[in-house]
């Protein structure tokens, strides 16, 4: 693939074309698929600082402007036609674009400062807010926040889900999400939306078993003016009404009460809504994904389900694979989330040592990817080495810790299954720190008194 930077030097008339681009902007800049610099106009030398002597051809864009978004351009290579940088201490107003040539392979990108004196843009920024608060606070924003291409992993159950979620996408019929608790049905509703021809409408969802009974059909049908005593005198919008055009997710669809399923089946059926209070029934253009973690069929044989409600809502299912059946992801999913841990609560960055990847991927997962990210959050908080080990994990949570005054059991109880599995734990620190106790102490995350203790009590002292 010929490089922008040759094309650029043998080519008067891209220079005259990037000079003509310059002309119309405060400054501009073009660097290759590498992020180094290839070309950079005389006003952006000067918004820099720069003298015209200074060579900056072949330089890494970020060791001249570190604040510069351009290697996120040229590697995603989608553009960002509007953006705030700051450049030598100025706030300017940039435009960045990529670079491809004919085979659609990125070249390099574009960047182009449009205003350094934000003072001029302030009315714009001013009415903006203005019109964001507006839509916020009559709930008419509720994007989805998760991409299909945020659900991690390349196992074959995930990439057999992804499929099945895309071709779902292209349908407008309704979805039941099948899942255990953690499996990250709600990121897999939204990236549904989001892939969606109803991308450009709300997203809105609600949690069933969070609401009490009693609160059920005002938030999900919305309320008529004066419909019972303390009701907003203008009355209120539900949940279903807000999301039309878009999609409505239902979460914990089981624990919805039966008076309210026959409800919710009307609005799968007509596509209307009649509120709380009132006798007049609202047409609505809505997408519903409902999702579970309980057998729905088994439901309804107890009569805790309507079966028509079923039927309706099982059109599609989409069944989300537990974690342990996604072994070889677990640590692609470690890595990623322990990242954002970190990033969100500002600690210092820790990688995960050998024995607690060793650790990660013989785990069960019961709570699934939550259970993943509650452990990494806590071993960032509660790791005292250079590493995260098995320890700062919770890897010795169900281990005894006192068996002075455990009653007698039969051989091979769970008490005696427990303490084989902290021999074995013990044995393993041992062998990988080469015999050194403080340091085998260490991994584990006790202290070097009660390691000795529990190498007395499994007779490995």
């Amino acid at each position: 693939m010929q490089q922008l930077s040759e094309i650029l030097n043998i080519d008067a008339d891209n220079q005259h074309l990037l000079e003509l681009l310059s002309n119309l902007c405060q400054g501009s800049i073009a660097v290759d698929a590498q992020c180094r610099i290839a070309w950079i106009s005389d006003q952006y030398r000067q918004l820099m600082g720069l003298s015209q002597e200074a060579n900056l051809i072949g330089q890494d864009i970020e060791a001249v402007l570190p604040t510069t978004q351009m290697p996120r351009v040229v590697k995603s290579g989608k553009p960002v036609f509007v953006d705030l940088m700051s450049i030598n201490g100025r706030w300017c107003l940039v435009t960045r674009l990529p670079l491809k040539n004919a085979n659609k392979e990125i070249m390099g990108a574009l960047g182009f400062v449009f205003y350094d004196d934000l003072d001029s843009l302030q009315p714009l920024f001013d009415k903006f807010a203005r019109l964001r608060r507006q839509f916020e606070s009559e709930n008419l924003i509720r994007p989805s926040k998760y991409a299909l291409d945020d659900l991690l992993g390349e196992s074959d159950p995930i990439n057999k889900l992804k499929r099945q979620a895309l071709r779902a996408a292209q349908l407008d019929t309704t979805l039941l999400l099948l899942g255990e608790t953690g499996t990250g049905k709600e990121l897999l509703a939204q990236g549904i939306h989001h892939a969606s021809p109803r991308r450009h409408g709300p997203f809105v969802g609600i949690n069933m078993g969070a609401l009490p009974e009693s609160l059920v059909e005002a938030e999900l049908f919305g309320t008529a003016p004066g419909a019972y005593t303390g009701a907003d005198r203008k009355g209120r919008k539900g949940k279903i009404q807000l999301a039309n055009g878009g999609t409505l997710f239902l979460d914990e669809i089981a624990e919805m009460p039966l008076p309210m399923q026959s409800k919710l089946l009307r609005v799968l059926q007509e596509r209307e809504v009649e509120a709380l209070g009132s006798n007049r029934l609202e047409k609505v253009d809505v997408r519903v994904i409902a999702a579970t973690a309980k057998d729905l069929r088994a439901l309804v044989d107890t009569g805790e389900f309507r079966a028509d409600l079923y039927y309706r809502l099982n059109v599609l299912p989409i069944r989300l694979p537990p974690l342990r059946e996604r072994n070889g992801d677990v640590l692609t999913l470690s890595e990623r989330l322990l990242t954002q841990v970190q990033k969100d609560t500002q600690l210092a960055p820790l990688p995960l040592s050998q024995a607690a990847r060793n650790w990660l991927l013989t785990y069960h997962w019961p709570g699934n990817v939550r259970e993943l990210r509650n452990r990494l959050e806590r071993a960032c908080v509660m790791a005292e080495g250079d590493q995260i080990e098995p320890a700062d994990l919770g890897a010795l949570d169900d281990l005894p810790t006192d068996t002075t005054t455990a009653p007698p059991v039969k051989a091979e109880s769970l008490s005696d299954q427990r303490l084989q599995a902290e021999r074995i734990a013990l044995e393993n620190a041992l062998a990988e720190n080469g015999g050194n106790k403080t340091a085998a102490a260490r991994q584990l995350g006790i202290s070097r008194a009660t390691f000795y203790e529990r190498l007395k009590r499994c007779n490995l002292s």
